[in-house]
């Protein structure tokens, strides 16, 4: 594609975003010094590409996802925020890891005005200390005190009764060797240090571990905020079928994990166009996503979900800037 080609599609696809409507070449002709027969043959070559195509007998044109697809990639110009407004940065509580997810969630959507979704974290991949509390003769409480003071309780089904001491030295055992660790890495190192152990202890140990795996693998939780929004999305409300799929996905929410998994694997932030990315199981939707972290480390995902008729330049900044704010927020580092 000539420069000529490239100007002419990004025109059209702003126009669309802008207001919805197919463009036609007499629109694009007030926009460039060109002929609207010069134009017309340049949307064809357009057509021929798979870049735009003509919604049933309008005369105008609407993107394809391939032409989405290289709009994102190559054309399209992205301002950043130079300073972060003030209500913006308070919107992510520092103090509390949890409300600092939710609040990330809302954020998105408010500012995009579409769905905003957030991976939170595992919880309980590193523990600062554990407990072990005797509730019963064959059932001890295990209480795991994370890193940033989220505390979490599990029941641990035992095969005898523990008396307070042994409950004590195995909590003792733990903290002193293991704190700071994440239970996957306790669990190789527990390999070593078993055989010193008395049988019984070793036993509660390995079922603590087993527990706190356990947590970590399955307490992965999709905070999603705004999802009515997309009702306002004529594309979208207008087609019941696609309405339907749309709250499916919401609601099974497993597409969106894999999709917002595979994300966090990359760098910076990622452009998902539906009917040009299998991870996203819609046609005329796009997700939006960038990594977020703890002290440097990647540890979830946010986006936000809406038409692929949406405003790139104006919702990357926003998914960006939410991603930063949050890792600074669980990092207790808000500057």
């Amino acid at each position: 594609m000539d420069d000529r080609a490239n100007a002419l599609l990004k025109a059209l696809i702003e126009k669309y975003i802008d207001d919805g409507q197919p463009v036609g070449s007499r629109t694009l002709s007030k926009m460039f010094d060109l002929s609207p027969a010069t134009i017309r043959n340049v949307m064809a070559d357009l057509e021929d590409l798979g870049l735009i195509h003509s919604p049933h007998t309008s005369a105008g044109r609407i993107p394809t996802p391939k032409g989405y697809r290289l709009f994102a990639d190559r054309l399209l110009a992205v301002q950043r925020f130079q300073s972060v407004p003030t209500q913006i940065r308070q919107a992510l509580p520092a103090a509390e890891p949890g409300r600092a997810v939710t609040a990330a969630a809302t954020l998105l959507s408010n500012l995009s005005q579409f769905a905003g979704v957030v991976l939170a974290p595992k919880r309980a991949q590193i523990f600062r200390q554990i407990e072990f509390i005797r509730l019963s003769e064959k059932r001890v409480l295990l209480i795991i005190v994370t890193p940033d003071g989220d505390v979490q309780n599990r029941i641990l089904f035992v095969a005898r009764d523990y008396l307070e001491q042994e409950l004590i030295e195995a909590s003792n055992f733990f903290n002193q060797h293991f704190a700071g660790m994440s239970f996957e890495q306790v669990k190789i190192a527990l390999a070593d240090e078993l055989s010193s152990l008395q049988a019984d202890i070793s036993r509660l140990m390995q079922a603590a571990v087993e527990a706190g795996t356990a947590a970590a693998d399955t307490d992965e939780s999709l905070v999603i905020s705004g999802e009515s929004k997309l009702l306002d999305i004529s594309e979208i409300a207008s087609d019941m079928d696609k309405l339907r799929r749309m709250f499916s996905l919401f609601e099974k929410k497993t597409d969106l994990l894999q999709l917002l998994d595979v994300s966090s694997r990359a760098q910076g932030v990622q452009i998902y166009i539906g009917g040009d990315s299998q991870l996203v199981p819609m046609d005329d939707v796009s997700v939006i996503t960038a990594p977020y972290g703890v002290d440097g480390t990647v540890v979830g995902t946010l986006g936000v979900i809406g038409p692929s008729r949406m405003a790139y330049d104006r919702v990357i900044p926003i998914v960006d800037i939410t991603a930063r704010l949050l890792s600074n927020a669980l990092s207790h580092n808000q500057s």
